[in-house]
């Protein structure tokens, strides 16, 4: 099963230090992968850490 839990959008906006429409546009632009349940979205830890890691600034050598 899940070995992490999912993340609310709330949870995740407050993880990231955003706004909830933040991280709603995100999920609607496809920019950050997130599930439906109902009425509610949810994000699976591993698919925040993947957006993290996608939009991190890369130092340059």
């Amino acid at each position: 099963m899940l070995s992490q839990p999912l993340l609310t959008v709330h949870e995740t906006a407050q993880t990231l230090k955003v706004k909830d429409s933040t991280v709603r546009s995100w999920i609607r632009n496809h920019k950050l992968r997130a599930i439906k349940f109902g009425r509610e979205w949810r994000v699976a830890v591993v698919d925040l850490e993947k957006f993290l890691n996608d939009n991190a600034n890369r130092a340059q050598a």
